[in-house]
């Protein structure tokens, strides 16, 4: 872990079309806390950072007056990070040592995911820090609604920045809230307009930062946040919304798992299902092992695993945090069930 979490790490802030995605980086580079960074922008996007220019490096490359990097991407997106991490390396921009990368209002985040955990160079360079997905609180709702690509950029969030909430009614931001939540339950949800947005909250902390990984890891198994997920499942959702197929739940196991029986099966689920497994994330009473490990992953995708020093708090049974499209949790539950029990035929001895 010690070697993954040394790598480059890799924000990607996603959110549909006019959501607020490059105000937000605009706000967030200001800080001296991300000096060091570069920005892969798309070049459809709404690039609004001619005001923070301050060297221009070539047709596709500036450098802002914060000293971070500004790219655009023109084509392969793994081609762009390619090139731009041997600029670095030649000394034609300064040593970044944080990526983020703005998607279009239409990406789906997940192939972003995919491209930085599987492609063989990049791999050995960048790691996925978190999910940033920017939200509209006048229009988020009826993209929700409307669009597929808007759901699956809340399911897969991180963190959720809910902005343009002054000009929205308080009654249409708390049903919006609650529609995060159903398909989100796990992503801290923050406002644009009222919450400070530090960059240290908002882009460092993931489950790699030895400072914050117990505090980001016990957001993910808070227990009320899961109930709240399941009473919003049996809420009356509108058969046209896109989001009617997506839930999110929590399974847990009192008994330690046996990491390769878990491991095996957490390959076969991923390669049968992984399309519709949009985010899972858990932590693990490990058979063998005195504290816990840490799994997370989007769709096909699943990062190394984690080992936390100490568990994050009493509870010692492991918690498996599942966001899906279309897939039952009694099937999940049952075959890592099935699983268990292979790999300890003891206990059903017993």
């Amino acid at each position: 872990m010690a070697e993954y979490a040394a790598l480059i790490p890799v924000n990607v802030v996603t959110g549909f079309l006019g959501s607020g995605k490059t105000t937000l980086l605009n706000r967030l580079l200001r800080s001296p806390q991300l000096a060091r960074t570069a920005v892969l922008v798309n070049e459809f996007g709404e690039v609004a950072l001619d005001h923070l220019l301050l060297e221009k490096v070539d047709a596709a490359t500036v450098i802002l007056q914060s000293g971070c990097v500004c790219c655009t991407i023109r084509g392969d997106l793994a081609e762009a990070i390619r090139a731009l991490f041997g600029r670095r390396e030649r000394g034609l921009v300064p040593r970044f040592d944080r990526l983020a990368i703005e998607t279009t209002g239409l990406a789906d985040p997940a192939p972003i995911v995919a491209t930085l955990l599987a492609e063989p160079v990049l791999r050995h360079h960048f790691r996925l820090g978190n999910v940033i997905t920017t939200v509209d609180a006048v229009n988020g709702a009826l993209h929700l609604a409307e669009n597929p690509e808007s759901v699956k950029q809340a399911a897969v969030a991180d963190r959720v920045v809910l902005t343009k909430t002054e000009l929205a009614e308080e009654t249409r931001i708390a049903e919006l809230k609650a529609a995060l939540r159903r398909l989100n339950p796990t992503a801290p949800m923050l406002d644009a307009a009222s919450d400070p947005l530090a960059p240290d909250d908002l882009m460092a902390s993931d489950v790699y930062d030895p400072a914050q990984r117990s505090a980001e890891v016990r957001r993910w198994v808070d227990a009320e946040a899961h109930r709240t997920a399941a009473d919003g499942r049996h809420q009356r959702h509108d058969p046209n919304r896109h989001d009617r197929d997506i839930r999110a739940f929590c399974l847990t196991f009192a008994e330690p798992l046996d990491w390769t029986a878990f491991g095996i099966w957490l390959t076969m689920l991923l390669h049968a299902h992984g399309a519709r497994v949009l985010r899972v994330k858990g932590i693990l009473n490990v058979a063998g092992l005195a504290t816990p490990v840490v799994i997370h992953g989007v769709q096909h995708v699943i990062h190394p695993p984690a080992h936390l020093e100490v568990w994050p708090d009493p509870d010692r049974r492991s918690r498996i945090v599942f966001i899906v499209r279309g897939l039952e949790q009694s099937v999940i539950e049952r075959s890592l069930a099935a699983f268990h029990r292979q790999a300890d035929p003891a206990r059903d001895a017993a």
